[in-house]
């Protein structure tokens, strides 16, 4: 997977070995936690059609995957 990522540390220089080293522990973090079932966990989808609050990690996929732009769908951060 590629993502672009914006490291900021307090250190004025970083070799390539160092920056490479981050960048991999970074990777090795953030791989687990960045999937379709972590995401339709952690949100859900408020749908103003139906008034309803949706939840179900495999409705949220569903929902996300069939209907992208449906109008009145709101995907929202449980946190």
């Amino acid at each position: 997977m590629s993502r672009d990522l914006l490291v900021l540390t307090n250190q004025a220089y970083l070799s390539a070995e160092q920056t490479a080293a981050i960048v991999a522990g970074l990777n090795k973090v953030l791989g687990p936690v960045e999937n379709w079932g972590a995401f339709c966990v952690a949100n859900e989808i408020i749908d103003i059609n139906r008034h309803k609050i949706i939840t179900k990690t495999h409705l949220v996929k569903q929902i996300l995957q069939d209907k992208p732009n449906k109008p009145f769908l709101f995907i929202c951060n449980k946190n």
